[in-house]
């Protein structure tokens, strides 16, 4: 499996695996799905988008732009999504890694999470295996799906260039 630079010929899968973490509700803040006209244009914006592919199928998907402007706009920001059938074999962590040297390669000093869920305990083991330091907790800062409220941790890397 290789993480690459998105394709054009990707977005329609790219989409389907994006769409289905936004339809889970625990993860992403986004409440729309992408459509091909909004998917395009919405990894077109991103700084870098990167796919994890093998043999034409891709796998997951990472977006990778600047967190913030001007004085910030070293600090990147990032949001990776894995297809459901593929949790758990270790292409999160493939993605993470490659945004990590893709971060110092756009000139990112830092990448900062705004809101990772403090229930997915997965994805916050890894950033902190990977050197992710955990910054604070806020409180209620994330509605999940059922309408209930989640505590969400922020983390921070600094990129080695």
């Amino acid at each position: 499996m290789e993480v690459r630079k998105y394709q054009a010929d990707d977005i329609p899968q790219m989409i389907e695996i994006w769409n289905q973490v936004v339809e889970d509700g625990e993860a992403f803040p986004q409440e729309e799905n992408l459509n091909i006209e909004t998917g395009t244009e919405f990894f077109a914006q991103q700084t870098y988008t990167g796919v994890a592919s093998e043999d034409g199928q891709i796998y997951g998907l990472y977006i990778l732009h600047p967190n913030n402007i001007g004085r910030c706009g070293h600090i990147g920001n990032a949001s990776y999504a894995v297809l459901k059938e593929s949790r758990g074999e270790h292409i999160g962590e493939k993605l993470v890694k490659d945004c990590m040297m893709k971060a110092g390669q756009f000139g990112f000093r830092l990448i900062q999470f705004n809101a990772v869920v403090e229930s997915n305990t997965h994805a916050r083991h890894l950033y902190e295996r990977l050197g992710f330091q955990l910054l604070g907790t806020i409180p209620g800062g994330f509605r999940m799906k059922d309408g209930h409220y989640e505590n969400i941790c922020l983390y921070y890397y600094e990129v080695h260039a």
